[in-house]
Order: C-alpha cells, then structure tokens, then sequence
C-alpha cells in the first residue's frame, strides 16, 4: 500500500471513530460515569451487596468502553502524523510499519462498530432466558436440553455470570422447561437475537427406526430490570402458590415448600422460582421477573401503537420460527430472518453464536 494511500485511509478511519462516539453515546455515558461514581463513593453503598457489586461493574464497563475510544483516538492520530510526515520527508521510509499499525487499528474499530449494534433500550441489562419444550414428549424434551446447553455454553465463552432459576425435567430425558438468569456487559443486546422458536431436524436417538423427527422449542429473552416505576401490580391480581421443590438449593429440597409459583391473573403471566433455599428468597426472585416480563410488555404494546400510527404496524407471531438446525440428511443451520447459515451446526450447539447475533443486530438495523 503507497503512503499516500494509508494518509487517505487513516484519515477516512479517524473520521468514523468520531461517528462510532456520537452512536455509543459516549458524551451521555460520561455523565452516568459521573453520576455512578458519586453513588460508589456516597457513606453505605456497600450496605446492599448485590447491588453495588452490579453498579461498580456497570461503572467500570462504562469507563473502560470511554478509555478504549479514547486510546484509539490518540493512536489514530499519532500514526496520522506519523503517515504524513513520512510522505512529506522521503528519506524516511515507515510505510511497512505504518501498515501494520493500521491493519491493526482498522480491526480494534471494527470491534468497537460492533458495539454501536447494541444502542437501543435495553441492551447493555442482564437477561432472563426461558426455553421451553414444544409438543412431541421426550424428543423435544430433549432439543430444549440441548438448547440450554448452547446457550450456557455461550455464556461461558461470553465470561458471563449464569444462574439457573427454574427447572423442569422431562420424564425420561431433557426438559420441559428451564429459566435462567446472565448477568454481565451487554448481555441482553447479544441474546435479544435468540427469542423465538427454533426447530431441529435430526434422526432421533430415541427412535427404533432411526426415523427422522422434527421438534421444536421456544426461547423467551427478557431485559432483567432493576427498577419498573411504570409497573405498579396489584396484590389482588396475583395468585401466589408454593410447592416443593426440585432442584439444586440445600438440605432443605424436597422437604419445604420453598419453591414458588406466581401467577398474573389479567395477562396469565406464570413465573416460577425454585432455585433460592428459602420461600422468600424465591419469591422476591419470581417478583422480579414478573416486573420485568410486564415492562417488556408494556413496551411492546406502546411500540404496536407506533407503528400502527405509522402504518407499519404486523401482527406478531407467538410462535414464529426464528432458526432451523438440520442435522440430518445434510447440515445446516440458518437463521430465517436475516438469511445468514453455516453448515458447522456442532460449534453452533457447543455455543459458537457470534455470528448469528451479529448478522441478526446488523439486520435490525436495515
């Protein structure tokens, strides 16, 4: 590459980092980076430890999203200078290690446009994820299995904090229904691409015949949500049942009814919570997912009025299909909305979804 062109496309790189500032809103997170700051350091933050522990992270995921930005700022246009002093002063001959800087910083913005995918509401909360079994007993049991285990795969992979809240087990193998929690930075942006149904196509394991099955399964994803001011639920509306319960949680399993059930009479919302030792501790944690399924419904309905008034406005479909994994008689694994596929359909169940989500953020944005 001449230098007169690497001047050009440093140059070129130096003006789109100033875009990718005002699309991560940078100048807004600077004030919320003030503002967190004054609640870090304010007598008896650390009175509630969870939630300190989730605001000294949120403030060093903002400071450290500020100081990326501003680092490659300050490099772009060091070797800006650089480039231009080495076309201006012939005797001087950087141009290869001029280039190899680029190519470098060209992919760290790269990474950094990612990030600008992620702009809207909710993206950068936690998550609630829900998968649930479709009809067809221990075959789609056991595709809504493996889907939690994609998923929890991911999140390792991801770094992210997971907690499982609540799981059915399938009589003779898989799930019925399981919901967790993933706690960490943007976790909901990344995971908002997987709600919907997914179908599988494979020859079943528990077939004689080896005949080929199709199952499917429904992912819910839901913005955890610290506080709904909007949602105000009314004691009568709900109906609260406790029951024994199943999963991991102590000594005390299976000998208390320290699992809860609660169920939102108007919208026929039912959270469940089996996961907390105590019956207190798990309703508080199914409270809180309630709140943040009503916000999200919420806010669903007043974008339907939007978009009627705009005359954009389409039924959706509950059960839609969002992804098709076909591993038999070929494979393949593609998504249905934004067109993107793979034929390596065992790194996408071992959790290999980055693509996916980014074509599917990409897509959003069209």
């Amino acid at each position: 590459m001449e230098m007169h062109e690497l001047v050009k496309f440093l140059t070129a790189l130096d003006q789109k980092l100033a875009e990718i500032k005002l699309m991560l809103r940078l100048p807004e997170k600077e004030n919320e980076i003030q503002l967190l700051e004054a609640e870090v350091n304010a007598p008896g933050f650390w009175s509630d430890q969870k939630k300190a522990v989730e605001k000294s992270q949120k403030l060093d995921w903002l400071k450290e999203e500020k100081e990326h930005w501003e680092k490659l700022a300050k490099e772009i246009k060091d070797l800006l200078e650089m480039a231009q002093l080495d076309e201006a002063d012939k005797e001087v001959n950087l141009r290869e290690e001029i280039e190899k800087q680029y190519q470098s910083l060209n992919k760290q913005v790269g990474g950094l446009e990612f990030n600008t995918l992620m702009s809207e509401k909710y993206d950068s909360q936690n998550a609630i994820v829900a998968i649930h079994s479709g009809s067809g007993g221990t075959e789609a049991q056991d595709w809504a299995e493996m889907l939690l285990r994609m998923y929890l795969k991911y999140c390792e992979k991801k770094k992210w904090k997971t907690e499982i809240l609540d799981e059915s087990k399938g009589q003779e193998a898989g799930i019925k229904s399981a919901v967790f929690r993933v706690a960490g930075k943007f976790v909901y942006g990344h995971l908002k691409s997987e709600h919907g149904t997914h179908r599988l196509v494979r020859v079943s394991p528990f077939d004689a015949e080896k005949m080929r099955h199709t199952s499917f399964a429904l992912v819910e994803v839901i913005p955890e949500m610290e506080e709904t001011p909007d949602i105000n639920i009314d004691a009568k509306d709900l109906r609260i049942d406790t029951f024994m319960s199943g999963g991991k949680g102590g000594q005390s399993v299976n000998t208390t009814y320290s699992a809860v059930r609660i169920v939102h009479i108007p919208t026929g919302i039912t959270v469940q919570c089996q996961n907390e030792r105590s019956q207190l501790q798990n309703k508080e944690t199914a409270m809180k997912v309630l709140k943040s399924k009503l916000q999200k419904l919420k806010d669903e309905k007043e974008d339907e009025e939007k978009q009627k008034l705009r005359g954009e406005y389409k039924s959706p479909e509950w059960g839609s299909q969002i992804r098709s994994y076909v591993l038999h008689p070929y494979h393949l694994v593609k998504d249905l909305r934004t067109d993107y596929e793979t034929t390596d359909d065992k790194s996408v169940l071992e959790g290999e979804l980055d693509n996916f989500v980014e074509a599917y953020l990409r897509w959003r944005r069209k």
